[in-house]
């Protein structure tokens, strides 16, 4: 039997899809946010070890050079930016390793952008604003804006600013949970993020966008730390549905910090013995030479395609997903 050739999703869904990338070209248009493009092939790539990554060789004689299929566009649009840009947007395509399944392709379809002289509460009243134009033929509830902090005690009754082992693994037990304490051990940031994925994300933003903000300082290695409060920082991620959407910052400017911060994340790719990555010593140049001021967001345009269609999968709106590819 010949393997089957069609694609997966619906020619409504490609109508849709090709009608979401219009309305966001013009919104962004009527904005003034230049659109851009930066590779998708690249020397270097994040150092986040919760990222897998692909890598290619470069055939160049008489040498051969290991290259990197990007997580996200997000280096190379900050080099623009120290470039002297402005305020830019781009729908690209990303890659990570190791992700398929309901919610999650290895090839999928980003949007990213980035505004010059906003702060973070200011890009979250525009993705209010874009969010209120594209669902605008559905009845969405308003939109929440609620801190990590508070939502994580609503849910948990833990304080996710107060690292608290025990109590950690005594909430783990409790909620059934009992391999969280072996796949995060004393590392904090790892609890906050199994816990958070399993007992307060699939509540958020019921027929609705759901803003949490102020995340903890421990799992931010690209924003900056809140003037109000150095527990946090001013980092903030969207959800409907359960489904988390985007994920947004006021950029950290700091090249020295900046530099910091990725050669603790090699560290600890290095003790997990996890594939070795490169640090993007262009970004940090870029980051000396002055990075303006500016908050920015990247969001999965496939995962909106299932919000806005009321897809179950996320195959239903790839024309082609990797098991068909």
């Amino acid at each position: 039997m010949l393997p089957d050739w069609r694609p997966s999703c619906a020619i409504e869904l490609m109508r849709l899809r090709a009608q979401l990338l219009a309305e966001l070209r013009q919104f962004f248009a009527e904005r003034s946010v230049l659109e851009v493009e930066t590779p998708i092939l690249s020397h270097s790539i994040g150092t986040d070890p919760q990222l897998a990554f692909f890598t290619t060789e470069y055939c160049l004689s008489p040498r051969q050079q290991t290259l990197f299929l990007q997580t996200s566009p997000e280096f190379a649009m900050k080099r623009l930016l120290a470039a002297g840009s402005g305020s830019i947007y781009q729908i690209s395509k990303a890659f990570r390793n190791g992700e398929s399944g309901r919610f999650h392709n290895p090839e999928f379809t980003l949007l990213e952008w980035y505004r010059v002289g906003f702060t973070l509460p200011q890009l979250m009243d525009e993705i209010d604003e874009l969010f209120a134009g594209l669902f605008s033929g559905q009845s969405l509830q308003e939109t929440q804006r609620v801190s990590y902090q508070d939502v994580f005690i609503s849910y948990t009754g833990l304080d996710p600013l107060v690292f608290s082992y025990q109590d950690y693994c005594v909430f783990a037990r409790e909620s059934q949970l009992p391999e969280a304490v072996t796949i995060c051990g004393y590392d904090h940031g790892m609890w906050l993020d199994f816990i958070f994925s399993h007992k307060v994300q699939p509540y958020l933003g019921e027929n609705s966008l759901c803003m949490v903000y102020d995340y903890p300082a421990c799992q931010s290695s690209l924003a900056r730390i809140s003037e109000a409060n150095e527990q946090v920082t001013d980092r903030v991620e969207l959800f409907m549905n359960g489904i988390e959407l985007g994920n947004g910052y006021y950029e950290l400017a700091d090249a020295k910090e900046q530099s910091s911060r990725f050669d603790k994340e090699l560290a600890i790719r290095k003790q997990e013995e996890l594939p070795v990555t490169v640090k993007d010593q262009r970004l940090i140049a870029a980051l000396e030479s002055g990075l303006p001021e500016c908050s920015g967001v990247a969001i999965g345009l496939d995962r909106l395609l299932m919000q806005l269609s009321g897809s179950s999968s996320i195959d239903e709106v790839l024309s082609f997903p990797i098991r068909c590819a």
